[in-house]
């Protein structure tokens, strides 16, 4: 697959609701009401996806749709009937696999979008994330692929090339320290994937406390993807089968 040098978006601070008008003034009588806990910004989701991944899968439906359209509109006999049929059946596993993965994490909770399956798992019950040949999470005792951040085994060799280059001092640009790149800047020194799994075991570890990342894992089907593409089978084979 190909590789993603893809950055996560940081997010925006949503604006302050504005302070109290009441705040300073004393109450005349009664028992002193309990003052909230501040409460820090909320910032948008984290975004990670493989933009390669998304090109390829646009370029491919762009084709597709080109040589349907041919078919429907020039074919004869029962050409444009099996082009229609096969239409959904190559298009939504193409949206599938490659427009649709996408990883989502706030302070709450993580979500992954793969090709048929939405997982929302809060922090609490994330134990752990794996980038080996493929990305997995691991929460609630189970394990899911994450399809929207693909390892790739050359950018990972390429990386380790440039982190010894940058010990040996052969490479000034990796050779900044951490404490010198920016916490939203690409360390060339490491494949993307491995960046990406870093950061969501660190925001794992630092909100599995918080009062919103409880709960259950909870996982729920694409049937949008699923039942075109089934419709789109059984069609092409009953064409198929009658002619």
């Amino acid at each position: 697959m190909t590789e993603s040098d893809g950055t996560p978006d940081p997010g925006t601070p949503e604006p302050d609701s504005g302070a109290d008008p009441g705040a300073g003034t004393p109450a005349a009588s009664g028992p002193k009401a309990a003052t909230p806990a501040a409460s820090g910004p909320k910032y948008a989701d984290r975004v990670y996806r493989s933009v390669p991944g998304v090109i390829s899968g646009v370029l491919l439906l762009a084709v597709a749709a080109w040589l349907i359209i041919d078919a429907v509109l020039t074919g004869s006999g029962r050409t444009p009937w099996i082009a229609l049929a096969a239409a959904p059946l190559f298009a939504f596993p193409v949206i599938a696999y490659t427009l649709r993965p996408v990883v989502l994490s706030n302070d709450d909770r993580l979500l992954v979008r793969n090709p048929i399956r939405t997982v929302h798992a809060p922090w609490a019950s994330v134990e752990g994330f794996k980038a080996g040949y493929s990305v997995e999470l691991f929460a609630a005792g189970k394990s899911y692929q994450v399809w929207a951040v693909p390892v790739s085994l050359k950018q990972r060799k390429r990386a380790t090339a440039r982190a010894t280059r940058a010990a040996a001092g052969g490479d000034p640009e990796a050779s900044r320290t951490t404490r010198a790149r920016r916490p939203d800047e690409a360390d060339p020194t490491r494949a993307w994937s491995d960046q990406v799994v870093d950061s969501l075991q660190e925001t794992a570890e630092r909100n599995a406390g918080l009062p919103g990342a409880a709960g259950p894992v909870t996982v729920t089907w694409c049937w949008w993807v699923i039942a075109p593409t089934l419709a789109g089978l059984v069609a092409l084979a009953a064409l198929l089968a009658t002619g």
